[in-house]
C-alpha cells in the first residue's frame, strides 16, 4: 500500500498537505444526521467540535464513580493497559477498560455518540482505541503536542484520515487545569517527524512520548497560521476531534482534578494493515485490529 503520509523517515521534517476529506459522507447523508450544518462547518474547518452539557449530571456521577473504582481496583496493576507517570507509581491512563467494563462498553456503543462520528465519517464504526485519563491535583503530567494520526500511521498501520477521538469530560475542564490545547485548522495538514521509530517505542512513548512529535519550527509556523484554543467545559461535556489535529495538555498543578473517557472510532473502511515504520503491530489494546462494528457488537 503507498505511504501517503511518510513520517519518520526523512533527515528533515516536512509539511505535507492533507490528501483526505475531513466530512467522509455524502452531501445527502450529511443532512441525515445529528449534527446541524452549523457543527459540520465549524468541525471541517477547525477539527474539532464541542457540545457542552452532552451528558446529564447524573450520567456523569454515574461514570465517574465507575471510573474511580476501575482506578482504585488497578492501583497494583502492573500490566501492559496500565500506564504510570514517568518516575513515579501514580496512573496515567488505564486502557481497553471497554472490553472488561459492563458501563464502559455501552457507553462506547451509545448512538449519542456512534451516530454522530457515522455522520462525518461516512461508514460503519469500530472502537480503534479506549483509556480513561486522569490528571490529578498538583501532580498531573503534561501531554505534548502530537498528532494521534502520526503514531496510529506509523506503528500501527492506519492508512488513511479517517478517524475520531472522542473525549467525555468528567471534570470541569477550566483554562488552569491542564485542558487539552488544539490548533484549529492543524488537521489540513501532516507533519512528517524526524527520528526512526525505536523497537517497542509504546513502552516509553505512553508515558512520556519522544518520537512522532513535531518540530519547532512546524509547530510555530501552525501557530502562527491558526493560533491554539483550549477545550474549556463543564463536566458532561462531549469533544469530538480529528485525528490528525495538533493537540497536547500542559500540567495540573492546581488542587482540581482532570479526567476523562478517551474513545478512537474508526471507520471500517479504514482497517489497520502492517505499521508503515515496519516494525511489528503495537499490541491490541493500543490498535484494535479485531473489528467489530458498534451496530454488531449491540
Amino acid at each position: 500500500m503507498e505511504d501517503l503520509y511518510p513520517s519518520r523517515v526523512y533527515d528533515k521534517p516536512k509539511i505535507i498537505k492533507r490528501k483526505d476529506p475531513v466530512l467522509f459522507s455524502d452531501p445527502e447523508k450529511l443532512n441525515e444526521g445529528p449534527l446541524n450544518q452549523q457543527q459540520l462547518h465549524f468541525y471541517e474547518k477547525n477539527g474539532f467540535l464541542l457540545l457542552d452539557h452532552f451528558f446529564s449530571l447524573d450520567e456523569v456521577n454515574e461514570i465517574k464513580k465507575e471510573l474511580d473504582r476501575v482506578w482504585d481496583e488497578n492501583k497494583h496493576n502492573h500490566s501492559q493497559e496500565v500506564i504510570r507517570e514517568p518516575n513515579s507509581d501514580e496512573i496515567r491512563s488505564i486502557f481497553d477498560v471497554h472490553r472488561k467494563n459492563e458501563l464502559f462498553h455501552r457507553l462506547s456503543q451509545d448512538p449519542r455518540i456512534t451516530d454522530r462520528i457515522e455522520q462525518i465519517l461516512g461508514s460503519k464504526i469500530y472502537v480503534h482505541q479506549f483509556r480513561i485519563n486522569y490528571k490529578p491535583g498538583f501532580k498531573g503530567k503534561e501531554f505534548y503536542w502530537h498528532s494521534d494520526f502520526e503514531t496510529w500511521h506509523v506503528e500501527d498501520g492506519m492508512p488513511r484520515m479517517r478517524a475520531i477521538s472522542c473525549s467525555i469530560l468528567l471534570t470541569d475542564n477550566h483554562s488552569y487545569n491542564g485542558p487539552l490545547m488544539l490548533i484549529p485548522g492543524s488537521h489540513r495538514y501532516f507533519v512528517s517527524c524526524v527520528g526512526k521509530t525505536p523497537k517497542d517505542h509504546f513502552k516509553a512513548s505512553l508515558k512520556k512520548q519522544e518520537f512522532g512529535v513535531p518540530d519547532n519550527e512546524s509547530l510555530s509556523w501552525m501557530t502562527e497560521q491558526f493560533g491554539i484554543t483550549t477545550a474549556t467545559a463543564p463536566a458532561g461535556s462531549l469533544l469530538l476531534f480529528e485525528c490528525n489535529i495538533m493537540h497536547g495538555s500542559n500540567g495540573n498543578i492546581t488542587p482540581l482534578p482532570r479526567s476523562n473517557v478517551f474513545f478512537v472510532y474508526n471507520s471500517v473502511e479504514n482497517t489497520l494493515v502492517q505499521p508503515f515504520s515496519g516494525q511489528s503491530p503495537r499490541p491490541d489494546f493500543l490498535a484494535n485490529r479485531r473489528v467489530q462494528t458498534h451496530a454488531m457488537q449491540s
